[in-house]
């Protein structure tokens, strides 16, 4: 599924707009805005810089007396953003209000009452649809440049639980068969049914003809909480899981055949289902009564199977309880888990680090950054099999590495200088200790070599007991002509 990323993308042959059905307004240019987003991320070789600007337009559904709803992809490392009339003559700075980057939502106003009151002038927030069912028709809007209305039509062709923005956070997904068209400010679009807001267009795929929609249930959820009061987001249970059909696996986990559940592969450190005393090895048989099956899927009262996530995430609120069904070595127990939100900032390897400057040091040539999964990712569309493969273990497996540390910290590259002479090929290795110290974070390596002032450094990485040394004398030298040749600070660590 490609990700709308301009305009350009959306070239599939659409059709024209389509007259409003009977009860519906003949116009919703009343209930949108568009949105002007400036965003600038940070470099990920040379963390002390951010990468070029870049641009994106959309349109935002009025939700509330001047508030509009987007995706949260419009103001991830935003720098400037503009709310625009619908008819293109009316601007005001906007700021975010709230912001979910798991389901990919945010809640924006105007950045000050003077320029709401004009651009917000004869306009009506709209109301929130009921829940489509499959096989019902949706409206997905665009909005030319001119002011012409676009309503394609699309067909709920299917619904689960999918991530459409950050992997591993799934959230309820339609799938809806639509052949958009080329229009302005179309990176993300409101989605209607019968002139209400049924949910907000994550990304498209031309060759498909299929659009993945943020649902109706998690937008209603997200708006009532964001307009409430301080967000606090989604809750999490903190597991990672595994299907259980191979019947070789299910002998070795004791499940009988009529039994379903999924087998809990990690439980991550602090979180909702280790406080509980979910252990990894568990079977995870039930949520609150809803029998998983082998796959990972429950039968919902009206969307019928769904991915088990949904009891957790779309169903419940942090501090609410629920009740959790395991199968421990062949025996039946329950257990009761508190939900709460897992903030990126606790995770080993976070999945974003959205509008936050990335930690590093520079030290004699030597580049140490804390590894996040937009690193991996810079290794390209295929970074799963391309990134370093223990690099990706810790993604893959923080439990084997959550007890020795916070966050990864490792060697993301080497300037060649005097005092990385036969040093210069050497990247992407695990740091695990500075001068004998254990390096849990970056604030812990800049610490351990400050510790050998005047001394030589020793760096020992995972990889093969491997270590590395550093005259001290040199490399302070060096990073004094660093600073002169235009790095900015040599260290950052919040």
């Amino acid at each position: 599924m490609r990700r709308l990323l301009h305009t350009s993308l959306l070239l599939c042959i659409g059709h024209a707009a389509t007259a409003a059905e009977p009860g519906v307004p003949a116009s919703l240019k009343p209930s949108i805005v568009r949105l002007n987003s400036t965003m600038q991320s940070w470099n990920s070789g040379q963390p002390w810089e951010k990468a070029a600007p870049a641009s994106r337009r959309a349109l935002a559904a009025i939700v509330a007396p001047q508030q509009v709803l987007t995706t949260s992809e419009m103001v991830a490392d935003a720098t400037n953003l503009e709310l625009e009339s619908a008819d293109g003559t009316r601007f005001a700075p906007a700021k975010v209000i709230a912001v979910d980057y798991e389901a990919n939502l945010a809640l924006l106003g105007p950045a000050s009452p003077e320029d709401a009151a004009k651009l917000f002038e004869n306009t009506q927030a709209l109301a929130i649809a009921d829940p489509p069912s499959i096989g019902q028709a949706l409206d997905i809007y665009q909005l030319e440049d001119n002011g012409v209305e676009l309503r394609t039509n699309g067909t709920l062709q299917s619904i689960d639980v999918a991530a459409n923005f950050l992997p591993g956070h799934n959230f309820l997904t339609y799938l809806v068969k639509a052949s958009m068209q080329s229009a302005a400010s179309s990176f993300t679009v409101p989605v209607f049914q019968h002139g209400k807001l049924a949910g907000v267009l994550a990304s498209y795929n031309s060759k498909d003809q299929l659009c993945e929609v943020v649902a109706t249930d998690i937008v209603a959820r997200f708006i009532k909480a964001a307009t409430a009061g301080p967000y606090v987001g989604f809750p999490s249970l903190g597991v990672a899981v595994a299907r259980t059909e191979d019947p070789s696996f299910r002998q070795w986990l004791k499940l009988p055949d009529d039994q379903g559940g999924i087998y809990i592969s990690s439980v991550r450190k602090r979180g909702a289902a280790a406080t509980a005393g979910v252990k990894k090895g568990d079977v995870l048989l039930a949520i609150d009564g809803h029998a998983i099956d082998r796959r990972g899927y429950y039968q919902h009262a009206n969307y019928g199977s769904l991915g088990w996530g949904h009891l957790v995430r779309g169903e419940h609120a942090i501090g609410d309880i629920i009740t959790l069904s395991l199968m421990r070595d062949g025996k039946l127990l329950d257990v009761k888990a508190t939900l709460i939100r897992e903030e990126e900032s606790s995770k080993l390897v976070p999945n974003h680090t959205f509008d936050k400057a990335p930690n590093y040091l520079v030290k004699g040539g030597f580049i140490f950054q804390e590894l996040t999964l937009p690193m991996l990712q810079a290794f390209g569309d295929e970074w799963k099999s391309r990134a370093p493969l223990k690099l990706l273990d810790v993604y893959e497996n923080p439990e084997k590495y959550q007890e020795r540390a916070e966050r990864i910290v490792f060697l993301s590259g080497v300037i060649p200088t005097p005092a990385t002479v036969g040093y210069d090929t050497l990247r992407n290795l695990v740091v695990r200790k500075v001068n004998g110290k254990e390096i849990r974070d970056m604030k812990s390596l800049i610490a351990a070599f400050k510790s050998n002032l005047n001394a030589l450094h020793s760096i020992e990485f995972d990889e093969e007991n491997f270590t590395v040394y550093l005259d001290e004398s040199v490399s302070s030298t060096v990073d004094s002509q660093l600073l002169k040749r235009g790095i900015p600070q040599l260290s950052r660590a919040q």
